[in-house]
């Protein structure tokens, strides 16, 4: 019997240096050519993901569920009004917080974010076990891909979440308080620790899109297997048949999973498919 397999991206199909393990393309490839489909369910949203370098897959989840998409086939699109962007985004600004937009036409950021982001994602790089020179890296490639903008052109209408630094864990908080009608998350550091906010739209998560995919391709849950690296990969857990957690995944993804593979940097991916059956 075929499976759906959706997969988290950072920490899960990729590492923390965005790079691809060669023993995860082989085990999507292989299992998609025995039958199975493969999806990416991320908090990226797309452009951030054409940044990557993945592997051939049928489709993605992104923005946390926000967009839906199945071999080239826009199946569900919701992002922030402009209202709540403009809301957001002067919100971070009067609290000098650096922020990104995430669309699908790009990641655009304000001053802030080019002031406090490298140092940002080298503590989150660091945090997931790379050593200072290859954080700095990754932080490099990361704010490489940003547009930056400012003034009432980071007012845009095509925004599926954004994220921001966290001076501290009030600011999510305060997030909360602020904009009650949304969606907020944290998300970065060791573990579960936050580094970032998110805010995204109320009912968008990614159970609600796997659930919208699985009514597009007239599929049944009990053929769906997760794999999940973090906190906010329990909702994939929620309606999913099987769930994997990576061998660096936080305690709560461990603790909520059917059974716990390697890590992503020791053949995790390919591991987990080789115990289920999905691979020879």
């Amino acid at each position: 019997m075929s499976k759906i397999i959706f997969l988290d991206v950072d920490g899960t199909l990729i590492d923390y240096e965005a790079k691809l393990p060669a023993s995860a393309a082989k085990a999507v490839d292989m299992a998609r050519a025995n039958g199975h489909k493969v999806y990416i369910c991320t908090g990226c949203s797309k452009a951030e993901i054409e940044q990557r370098n993945l592997c051939e897959l049928d489709g993605m989840i992104g923005g946390n569920g926000a967009y839906v998409e199945d071999h080239g086939h826009v199946v569900m699109h919701q992002g922030l009004s402009k209202e709540d962007v403009k809301h957001i985004v002067d919100w971070c600004n009067e609290r000098h917080l650096g922020f990104y937009l995430e669309a699908n036409s790009g990641m655009y950021c304000n001053d802030y974010m080019l002031e406090q982001g490298p140092e940002t994602m080298i503590k989150y790089a660091q945090g997931k076990g790379a050593d200072l020179t290859k954080a700095k890296e990754a932080s490099k490639k990361f704010m490489d891909g940003f547009i930056h903008l400012q003034g009432e052109d980071l007012y845009r209408d095509d925004v599926n979440k954004i994220s921001f630094i966290l001076s501290r864990y009030q600011d999510h908080l305060d997030s909360q308080k602020e904009f009650p009608h949304l969606i907020a998350n944290t998300w970065g550091g060791k573990g579960e620790v936050a580094l970032y906010g998110d805010l995204g739209p109320t009912g968008i998560t990614k159970r609600h899109a796997i659930e919208v995919l699985l009514d597009y391709l007239g599929a049944d849950q009990k053929d769906t297997i997760s794999f999940g690296d973090a906190k906010i990969d329990l909702s994939m857990f929620e309606c999913c048949d099987y769930n994997v957690a990576m061998g660096n995944g936080g305690k709560e993804i461990k603790e909520a999973a059917d059974y716990i593979t390697t890590d992503v940097n020791d053949d995790g991916l390919y591991n987990a498919f080789r115990y289920l059956n999905l691979i020879d």
